[in-house]
């Protein structure tokens, strides 16, 4: 069964419709990107986020990219590369955004000379491809991360890796789909997610959709509620992977993730393959984006910190790689080291071979 009680995005009359999610859980309304940039701005001001869907909607960015680069001559691959490289820029951590932007101009050279209106309706095919993928790669993490699950568990997720954060279905809650179809009384702990509130607006939200119980808590009561016995397991979605198995994901990931260590719960990172950044050895390599200090003194039209108090504001952080106990893939589960990341590198390449 797949859940999605609302649709992240669609492509409708040449634009891509994007659902605000600074406005949810109050609203449910869709910001239309007509270009290139207007997409990539809907990517840096968190509109869209999540790494999947930065990916599929990048891709649709390349798409309008080439399609707002058409003149009587053909394409102009000049600007499409200029316009590539601000989708590019968007949100540096997140590695599906580059995956997906590789793999849609990897059509280039195919399609150079090609008329524009086969090149245009190339670009969108692929684009509608990744992002039918994206929901068919999730369901089967769902389905391998269920595997991990019992009657009567308590599941703690942190940030948002549900069908917001993807084409559809989700990452780590897509585990917790699965195992709610699959056992009875599952239930799930989710952070609030200082400082955007991803956890308390978009988690609880979307898992309350779908009628799958939920506690929400501070981020700070995750010590508390493992200490209690109230876990049995920790599932989240990550940004980027590096080759040595340490995993990029919102800021305090690693704070619940040393919690589950030092409590024993098992801590799993669900993620598409596209996520695993084979260039990049460890975690210390990963880019870690600097957000805006006003999303950390207020929210929206609400202020609670002295105005000009310096402010740091970093969106990620890194857990190391022995902190993680396995990655849930759709490939299956592999251990979170070099080894098993290596694994996947090997699946791929007999893939493409």
């Amino acid at each position: 069964m797949l859940f999605r009680s609302v649709d992240t995005m669609y492509w409708a009359d040449d634009a891509l419709y994007l659902l605000d999610q600074r406005l949810l859980p109050n609203e449910v309304s869709y910001l239309k990107c007509g270009s290139a940039e207007e997409i990539s701005a809907g990517i840096q001001n968190m509109v869209v986020r999540g790494a999947p869907a930065i990916g599929v909607a990048a891709a649709y960015g390349v798409t309008r990219a080439v399609r707002d680069s058409c003149n009587e001559a053909g394409v102009n691959w000049d600007l499409v590369s200029k316009k590539i490289s601000i989708l590019r820029a968007s949100r540096p951590t997140a590695v599906n955004l580059m995956w997906a932007i590789d793999r849609m101009m990897s059509l280039v050279d195919q399609f150079r000379f090609s008329p524009t209106h086969l090149v245009v309706d190339a670009f969108l095919r692929e684009a509608q491809a990744i992002e039918s993928e994206d929901i068919s790669i999730n369901q089967r993490i769902g389905d391998h991360g269920a595997t991990l699950c019992r009657d009567d568990m308590h599941i703690l997720t942190y940030c948002n890796a549900g069908a917001l954060a993807t084409a559809g279905y989700g990452t780590a809650l897509g585990v917790i789909r699965s195992a709610f179809r699959d056992f009875k009384n599952i239930s799930v702990y989710a952070c609030e997610t200082r400082p955007y509130l991803q956890g308390a607006r978009l988690t609880a939200w979307e898992l309350m959709e779908d009628q799958i119980p939920v506690t929400l808590m501070a981020d700070n009561m995750v010590g508390y509620a493992m200490d209690q016995g109230l876990i049995d397991m920790v599932v989240v979605g990550t940004d980027r992977v590096a080759a040595n198995g340490d995993v990029a994901n919102k800021i305090g990931t690693y704070t619940v993730a040393t919690m589950a260590k030092r409590h024993n719960v098992p801590f799993y990172v669900a993620c598409p393959v596209s996520t695993i950044d084979f260039s990049t050895a460890s975690g210390d390599l990963i880019p870690i984006e600097q957000r805006a200090p006003d999303e950390l003194t207020g929210y929206q039209d609400k202020q609670w910190a002295p105005s000009r108090v310096r402010v740091l504001n970093p969106s990620f952080d890194v857990t190391p790689s022995e902190l993680v106990t396995g990655l849930i893939t759709e490939y299956g589960i592999v251990p979170s080291t070099s080894d098993g990341v290596q694994h996947i590198r090997s699946l791929l390449s007999g893939e493409l071979g």
